[in-house]
């Protein structure tokens, strides 16, 4: 597959702080690419020198086939971009922000249309200091994918949405998917990004430390927690092999076992358990990084 983005020995260093540290990234064009990581992990920084508004210290960077550094105007109305925060003060409305901002492209997205995509029909005439929290950052979404670009950078989108407005979110992404659109999203919801990246990309300490698909890295898991009820009381035992600790206990109970259950660990558990690693033992970047 063709990459959008294509990193190569990435560095970014502030003195002796390393915040990105010999990074190896491609990203496929029209995948939808969650970047995960703890604060501090060098997801912003890697984010920020795709987009061109950060220079590296070193390493090879192309993204839609030009170094962002170098990239002119006419690459830069090829991508959509929504920061982490925007101004609340505004004297233009939803609305107005948008008309304002579509005609900076030769091919945008209807107003309209793309109010209703975000779930703003309700706030068009309104201004950003009389939104909510999550209702700026749906209008921060609207204004990213005005342009029809072929690449977005989503930074934390949903942070302040109500379920709803998140489910809502998720199901636009997935039309811009379908389009053809390459999406670079960093959360920290990892259900978010279970379900909407084709791939994830795991940082810690300026290190991709683990790259792959969110059904691959749940199957690093290999433990699972079988949980049965015995004389009154609740019990558990976690193992790599469930099936035969069932078959025994059955065998013990003569037949159903109370209150059986089995859970295999979640994406969320092989995240913090991979960050953990880095933390507490170093483990070397170089582990666990699959292509």
């Amino acid at each position: 597959m063709t990459p959008a983005i294509s990193i190569t020995g990435l560095h970014k260093h502030y003195g002796a702080k390393h915040a990105v540290d010999g990074l190896d990234l491609d990203i496929h064009e029209g995948e939808v690419f969650a970047l995960l990581g703890p604060n501090g992990a060098g997801k912003s920084t890697t984010v920020e020198i795709l987009e061109g508004f950060r220079k590296r210290t070193s390493g090879n960077v192309t993204v839609l086939g030009t170094d962002p550094h170098h990239g002119d105007r006419d690459w830069r109305a090829q991508l959509g971009i929504m920061l982490q925060s925007t101004s609340e003060r505004s004297f233009l409305s939803a609305r107005e922000a948008l008309t304002h901002a579509s005609r900076q492209y030769s091919n945008p997205r209807d107003v309209q249309e793309t109010l209703e995509a975000v779930g703003l029909t309700e706030k068009a005439n309104a201004k950003p200091q009389t939104l909510s929290g999550g209702q700026r950052r749906r209008l921060d979404v609207a204004l990213a994918i005005i342009g029809r670009p072929r690449l977005v950078f989503l930074d934390e989108p949903t942070t302040g949405f109500d379920p709803e407005a998140r489910r809502q979110f998720w199901r636009l992404i997935s039309t811009l998917r379908s389009d053809g659109t390459t999406i670079v999203l960093t959360t920290h919801y990892l259900d978010e990004a279970e379900f909407l990246a084709d791939r994830i990309g795991i940082i810690a300490g300026g290190k991709l430390i683990a790259l792959d698909t969110p059904a691959g890295l749940r199957a690093r898991a290999t433990d699972a927690t079988v949980q049965w009820k015995e004389d009154d009381v609740a019990r558990f035992e976690t193992t790599p092999t469930p099936t035969a600790l069932i078959a025994e206990l059955s065998s013990r109970f003569g037949g159903e076992v109370p209150e059986l259950s089995v859970t295999k660990p979640s994406l969320e558990d092989v995240y913090l358990d991979l960050i953990g690693r880095v933390g507490d033992a170093g483990l070397d970047a170089s582990e666990g990084a699959a292509a």
